[in-house]
């Protein structure tokens, strides 16, 4: 087994984990619980919903479609539940497993914010500001996890600030632009088997083979940075009663400028970190890596059947295959750069859902989903993404005690499929990882509210 363990390999490790830092909820690492009222419909009114200012985060014309001066604020909570089932993992060409009976569950819960505002300059233009958080979530496994060497903990945070400017073209059609300016930051940590480190014939202290996964160190890397692109929407009125939208998103290029830290809680793997870094390996530092938040495009229509139901549905198409591969540069080569391939494929969302008006105060909402993953096949599955396709069922209310104040309340329970890992210690990135198989069970649970008020 080849047991050098260095910058590159962590360097790696931050960005793959960065790009691949998904949630059950949506499909690669994307965030869509910006609005509760979208939330509510499955993201069915994605596109064309425009019912109060949080959608401008969907598609940036949405603000025409508000009258006056308007503000949204919400939160949501996401609890996404994954579990490795029938796994096996092992240092590649050693018949040593790696199990340590440490829970397979990996499922983190998230909390999402989002604002929203927007003002009438005049009778042509609107100014909006949207803060959210597009992409990440949070995933943590037991240290003593058979898949530790893999992953431990995720973390990606984004903020997403998109100042806004409306143009009504015609009484029927709004345009929009918006500006993205994204920040990022992430967190992750993973194994290192120290034991095996010390069982390399090479080294000039060599362990006993049974040292192999029984002396663990952890590496944490973190990282951090800011990005920049644009936003487009169209708001077309077809009929008084059909409205049309159409929404895109760039991609954000970003550099993830990361720290590493090395440590040990166990004395056998304490005397072997100490040894390594004496020799130029295991030494804390940093790496470099630059990585893409995908474009995304949104096709929508909204249509009032009566006067208390109206249907909706949306068309959403991320482009996952800009993620071709990854280039990183860490600071103390040689190498200076190493790239992997990843290959995932761009993917569709699909949507359907329906708003009931019971009463002055409050409209029913309810919504069915279905959801591509970009993941193409069980070797490019990793625990850091156990993604798969998935189904949404969402409902959801709005309650208006005035006509200015509105607060919303949905639900979506997302249906995920199993998903087969097949991650092979072959393969030069898991050369310091060993095997990985099993199926991974993935649901979710999402919870919205929010508030809108108009001035």
């Amino acid at each position: 087994m080849h047991n050098k363990i260095n910058k590159l390999t962590l360097a790696v490790t931050l960005a793959s984990a960065v790009i691949a830092s998904g949630q059950a909820a949506a499909s690669g690492f994307q965030v869509r619980e910006q609005s509760a009222k979208a939330l509510g419909n499955a993201m069915a009114g994605a596109a064309a919903g425009a019912e109060d200012v949080s959608y401008m985060t969907f598609n940036p014309a949405a603000i025409g479609n508000v009258e006056g001066t308007q503000i949204a604020g919400g939160i949501s909570y996401v609890d996404a539940n994954f579990e490795l089932t029938d796994a096996s993992a092992s240092p590649a060409g050693v018949p040593v497993s790696y199990d340590r009976g440490g829970s397979r569950e990996g499922g983190e819960e998230a909390w999402v914010p989002s604002f929203a505002f927007k003002t009438r300059l005049n009778e042509r233009f609107d100014l909006g500001l949207a803060i959210s958080a597009p992409y990440g979530l949070s995933t943590k496994y037991d240290k003593e996890w058979i898949g530790r060497y893999h992953a431990v903990e995720t973390e990606l945070e984004t903020i997403d600030i998109q100042p806004t400017l409306n143009y009504r073209a015609t009484d029927r059609l709004n345009l929009a632009v918006g500006l993205r300016a994204q920040y990022a930051d992430a967190t992750l940590s993973n194994a290192i088997d120290l034991g095996a480190v010390g069982a390399n014939p090479n080294n000039t202290n060599p362990l006993p083979p049974t040292a192999i996964g029984n002396a663990d160190g952890m590496a944490e890397v973190t990282g951090d940075d800011w990005g920049y692109g644009y936003t487009l929407g169209a708001l077309f009125q077809a009929t008084e009663r059909t409205r049309l939208g159409i929404s895109y998103r760039s991609e954000v290029e970003l550099t993830l400028d990361g720290d590493v830290d090395y440590s040990s809680d166990n004395p056998v793997g304490q005397q072997v970190l100490a040894g390594a870094q004496a020799s130029g390996q295991l030494q804390d530092g940093g790496g470099k890596a630059d990585i893409t938040t995908p474009a995304n495009l949104n096709l929508g229509i909204y249509h009032q059947l009566t006067d208390r139901l109206a249907l909706m549905a949306n068309a959403e198409w991320t482009e996952w295959s800009s993620f071709e591969e990854l280039t990183v540069e860490f600071e103390n080569g040689p190498p200076d750069t190493s790239t992997t391939t990843e290959n995932w494929d761009d993917t569709w969302a699909f949507s359907v859902g329906a708003n009931y008006q019971l009463n002055r105060q409050w409209l029913l909402r309810a919504g069915l989903g279905i959801d591509e993953s970009p993941v193409p096949d069980s070797e490019h599955r990793t625990p850091r993404v156990p993604d798969a396709d998935r189904r949404w069922a969402t409902l959801g209310a709005t309650w208006m005690p005035t006509s200015n104040l509105g607060v919303t309340a949905g639900y979506m329970h997302v249906f995920g499929d199993d998903g087969d890992i097949d991650q092979s210690g072959t393969k030069p990135e898991n050369a310091n990882r060993g095997n990985l198989s099993g199926t991974y069970e993935v649901d979710a649970n999402v919870f919205a509210l929010s508030m809108d008020y108009r001035f």
